[in-house]
């Protein structure tokens, strides 16, 4: 099955994300900033669990969801304005997205599939022809196969409609596998799911910073989710005063009423 080339190649992204719906770009993280995205998370991971508020995903407690990850440090900011993520994500869905969700999938030893699925599935059928939704997944650790890489069906995207049950014994996966520090950016109709980790002592991470069209509500509410300090903090950035919906797009997000003279978050 042809699947898409991890490629330093912006025309090989492209084409790719044509025909499979998905493109690898290949060390989009360096080693200095792999290194301090990677301790970052995992520390936060662990200190959810320490506090008892550690997000376990499936039934036998091995995969791990780090949320909110906007409040958990700098690094993870840097990730959701990245340059070249954010232009491949305008070329999927032109300008004005914004950023809809940013977590973290840490997978462990034992982790089962996840069930299948598009990321915009809530979206009735037939989809239109164009995504309304992306994600720049950013590999902390190598995903291969037997750690539970994530498992996509190429093409899927052309389908028309997210998967349904008699789907499933007819569709073909095939794991995204890459080394640490590459940037996978799927659109938001691609059939996909976590992938069944057989490992007995391995883990593997995967950053999950998920845009939609400007139309769309976000799945995290940012003014309620990030402390009014961060948020003061993050719109003295233009991107990202942009990207959390601080800016009005046609209609939507003006202030038609008198403004006040501090947001209330």
């Amino acid at each position: 099955m042809n699947q898409p080339a991890l490629s330093n190649d912006p025309a090989q992204w492209r084409a790719d994300l044509s025909e499979h719906g998905i493109c690898l770009v290949a060390d989009a993280l360096d080693h200095g900033r792999l290194e301090a995205v990677r301790d970052r998370l995992y520390q936060a991971a662990a200190d959810d669990v320490d506090a008892g508020v550690g997000y376990v995903y499936d039934s036998n407690d091995t995969n791990q969801r780090v949320w909110a990850l906007l409040n958990r440090g700098d690094e993870f900011v840097d990730l959701a304005r990245d340059t070249a993520a954010l232009e491949l994500i305008e070329h999927l869905l032109g300008p004005n997205y914004l950023l809809s969700n940013i977590s973290a999938n840490i997978t462990g030893p034992g982790c089962g599939r996840m069930a299948l699925h598009a990321d915009q599935g809530y979206v009735l059928p037939p989809f239109p022809a164009e995504p309304l939704a992306a994600n720049a997944m950013w590999l902390i650790d190598d995903f291969d196969a037997e750690v539970g890489a994530t498992q996509m069906v190429p093409g899927s995207h052309r389908r028309d409609r997210g998967p349904v049950e008699s789907d499933l014994t007819e569709v073909t996966t095939v794991a995204i596998e890459a080394p640490a520090g590459t940037l996978c950016v799927m659109e938001g109709r691609v059939w996909h799911q976590t992938g069944e980790n057989r490992t007995t002592d391995r883990r593997r991470a995967g950053i999950f910073a998920y845009y939609v069209r400007p139309f769309l509500r976000t799945q995290e509410n940012w003014w309620r989710s990030i402390p009014a300090e961060q948020m003061e903090k993050l719109l003295t950035d233009p991107v990202m005063a942009a990207l959390l919906g601080s800016e009005s797009w046609k209609s939507l997000g003006s202030v038609v009423g008198p403004a006040l003279d501090k947001p209330r978050f």
